[in-house]
């Protein structure tokens, strides 16, 4: 049995040990707000929070997690739209969507360790992070604005 924290709710699961974190939170627990892209941690479509770090769930066993904090983009603005998620919306930054929470959650790490992060700190950051829809000069507007609330 593992116990962790997911969006502030404290579970128990029993899975394997090295069940990637990825499958645990879409398969066991159907938050299927977190995608699965390259499944080798490349592409970032699976980012979450792990105690405020992002990190890649589909290569992060959940023996790692245990009694961690995990957030997903189900509980990224808890019962409001967190401020990334408000700014996604202004800058209609969303193409076919796929990598988007991915692309939040990334974001919404950024800003917490980096209040106001410059055009190329944003870039550097959001590097892991591939829009196959090319959706990158939106994603840099929404997160500058952001940072400004």
């Amino acid at each position: 049995m593992i116990s962790l924290t997911v969006n502030n709710k404290i579970l128990k699961l029993d899975i394997e040990p090295q069940m990637p974190l990825l499958y645990a939170l879409r398969d066991e627990l159907k938050l299927t707000g977190t995608k699965f892209g390259c499944g080798a941690g490349q592409c970032g479509a699976c980012t979450v929070h792990l105690d405020g770090q992002a990190i890649r769930s589909c290569i992060t066993p959940i023996s790692v997690v245990a009694d961690k904090n995990i957030t997903t983009i189900e509980g990224l603005g808890g019962s409001d739209d967190h401020k990334i998620q408000i700014a996604w919306k202004e800058f209609k930054v969303p193409q076919c969507g796929y990598c988007q929470s991915g692309q939040m959650m990334s974001a919404a790490a950024l800003l917490k360790h980096n209040s106001d992060p410059t055009e190329q700190q944003i870039e550097s950051f959001m590097q892991g992070n591939i829009c196959r829809c090319g959706t990158y000069k939106r994603i840099k507007k929404a997160i500058q604005s952001a940072a400004k609330k």
